[in-house]
C-alpha cells in the first residue's frame, strides 16, 4: 500500500510494519462495546465513536501514529437485557487487550496507547495497559478515556445545557457526537429524556461519575436505555465536542511520544544525586 495517512496496521505488508516500528510509531488502539443506546442512537455507538476520534487523531500525526482495528466487543454484562448488547467476560476482554498490546511489543512497537469510549471497559483497559508493560518494561502503554482530560472536562462544562445527569449514556454528549460523525443514523425523533439513576451525594452518573460507583442491571436503572438528556443534542456541539477529543487524543500520542522509555533502576536506599 502507498504510506498513507492515517497508516491504517491491517493494511501494512510485514516489510511496512517493520518500517513502522523503525520509526518508533505510537500504536493507537480505539476500544468501546455494542450495546444499547436508547432507541435514537446505533449500538455502535461506543465503539464508533472511539474509533472516529483516533482515525482523526491519526491524521493528525501522520508521521507518529499507526492506527489499528478497534477493540470492537467489550464488557457490558448489565445491559444483556436490552436487545443488541455483546458482551465479553471481563478476563477474556482484558486478556484479549493484552494479547493485542504484547504481540505488538514483540514486534518492536514500544509505544501504545489504548483509548477507550465505554465507561464499563475503564478499569479493563487500565489493567490491560498495566499488564502489557509489566510484561514488556521497555514498552510504554497507556490507557485513556475521551474527554476526562482539563482541557476536555472544561468543553464539556462549556457546552452542555444539561446538568449533572444529563450527560450519563446515549445523552447530550454521546448523541451531539453522533450527530456531528452520521446525522443520518442518529434518529432524533426517537430520542427522549431520562434520569432513572438514584442520585445521591456521593453517587451519582454523569461523563465524571460521582466518588461511590453503583452498577447494577440497566434495566434496574433506565426504561429507555437512555441516562441523560439527548433532546439537547445538536450537531454544532458535537463538532465542538468532536474536535475537543481528537486535540486531546493527539495531545495524549504527543505526550507518550516524547516520554523516555522505562528503565528499571537497582533498588537503592537513597536516590542518586
Amino acid at each position: 500500500m502507498a504510506w498513507a495517512s492515517p497508516l491504517l496496521y491491517e493494511r501494512l505488508t510485514w516489510p511496512e510494519v517493520r518500517r513502522a516500528v523503525a520509526e518508533d510509531r505510537v500504536c493507537l488502539i480505539p476500544a468501546g462495546t455494542l450495546e444499547d443506546h436508547g432507541p435514537h442512537l446505533p449500538i455502535d455507538c461506543d465503539t464508533r465513536i472511539a474509533s472516529e476520534i483516533c482515525r482523526r487523531a491519526a491524521e493528525a500525526l501522520p508521521d507518529q501514529v499507526v492506527l489499528l482495528p478497534p477493540l470492537a466487543h467489550g464488557y457490558t454484562p448489565h445491559h444483556m437485557a436490552f436487545p443488541g448488547p455483546i458482551t465479553i467476560g471481563w478476563k477474556t476482554f482484558v486478556d484479549y487487550a493484552v494479547d493485542v498490546g504484547t504481540s505488538l511489543a514483540r514486534h518492536g512497537f514500544t509505544r501504545i496507547l489504548f483509548l477507550n469510549g465505554h465507561g464499563s471497559n475503564i478499569p479493563l483497559i487500565d489493567m490491560a495497559a498495566r499488564l502489557v508493560g509489566l510484561q514488556h518494561p521497555d514498552v510504554l502503554s497507556a490507557a485513556a478515556f475521551y474527554l476526562t482530560s482539563e482541557a476536555g472536562t472544561r468543553t464539556i462544562a462549556e457546552i452542555r445545557e444539561s446538568g449533572i445527569g444529563g450527560m450519563g449514556h446515549a445523552c447530550e454528549l454521546e448523541t451531539s457526537i453522533y450527530l456531528a460523525i452520521d446525522p443520518g443514523a442518529v434518529s432524533m425523533d426517537k430520542a427522549v429524556d431520562e434520569n432513572s439513576y438514584p442520585d445521591g451525594p456521593n453517587a451519582w452518573m454523569d461523563w465524571s461519575d460521582g466518588p461511590l460507583h453503583i452498577m447494577p442491571w440497566w434495566n434496574a436503572l433506565s426504561h429507555s436505555g437512555v441516562h441523560g438528556e439527548p433532546t439537547k443534542a445538536t450537531v454544532e456541539k458535537g463538532r465542538v465536542l468532536l474536535d475537543a477529543a481528537v486535540k486531546e487524543c493527539v495531545e495524549f500520542v504527543r505526550e507518550l511520544k516524547e516520554k523516555p522509555l522505562p528503565v528499571r533502576w537497582e533498588p537503592s536506599e537513597v536516590p542518586p544525586s
